[in-house]
């Protein structure tokens, strides 16, 4: 029986752009496992009894948060290719997780504000708006301003995972592990919902992105970028 992954979208259902639910998708990929994707909107994700994606329905169980996700998976598959090569990378990841949200989310979640807004469904804008005017203390339109001023800033706090990057493949070594698709989905995140560009060109992070979309049969290039 194939794993569901709910998963968040836009107003049209093929953009998925939240960067948890990539990073589950990559991380079933990474185990091989066969699994069906059902997108869901704003508005639509109470039906699961949860106010979050992704959530993921495996053997009877439901499973809730990324992180306890990528933990069930790597538990209960013990025999396909390991997320963490063990505790050392469980722990590596847990700590690529907290920077990540502090150092990538904090700074792409209010530069992107308007652009997510526009790419979601019209009868999810008022809880969007309400939701996100409450956390950050002013008006939608007023978030992202300065995003382009403070973009080298952004770009700078990158540099201890460009310098492992510019030495190996991939965070975790020769191949990736769960670190790199925590790090992969807040840009993954950027690529499908907004046309700001986050990284330079000739980036080494952008080479290993390039080489994470790639993986597993393209399935993260295959979700179109917006231009």
């Amino acid at each position: 029986m194939s794993v569901i992954v709910y998963e968040l979208a836009g107003a049209d259902p093929s953009v998925r752009f939240s960067p948890h639910c990539w990073k589950i998708i990559w991380a079933l990929k990474h185990k091989g496992l066969e699994f069906d994707r059902v997108p869901l909107r704003f508005n639509e994700i109470r039906k699961l009894d949860g106010k979050t994606v992704p959530v993921i329905h495996d053997g009877g169980r439901v499973l809730r948060d990324s992180f306890e996700i990528a933990l069930h998976l790597e538990e209960t598959y013990p025999d396909r290719p390991s997320l963490f090569a063990g505790e050392g990378g469980h722990m590596l990841s847990r700590f690529v997780e907290r920077w990540t949200q502090l150092a990538v989310h904090s700074y792409l979640g209010g530069a992107m504000m308007m652009d997510l807004f526009h790419i979601i469904h019209e009868d999810d804008r008022d809880y969007f708006r309400a939701s996100r005017e409450a956390r950050f203390g002013r008006r939608l339109e007023e978030v992202p301003q300065g995003r382009e001023d403070r973009l080298g800033a952004f770009r700078a706090t990158l540099q201890p995972v460009r310098a492992m990057v510019e030495a190996q493949p991939f965070i975790g070594g020769a191949s990736p592990l769960f670190a790199d698709y925590i790090v992969a989905g807040a840009l993954q995140w950027a690529r499908v919902a907004s046309p700001m560009r986050v990284l330079e060109e000739d980036d080494p992070l952008a080479a290993w992105f390039e080489r994470i979309l790639d993986l597993h049969g393209g399935i993260g290039r295959a979700t179109q970028a917006r231009a």
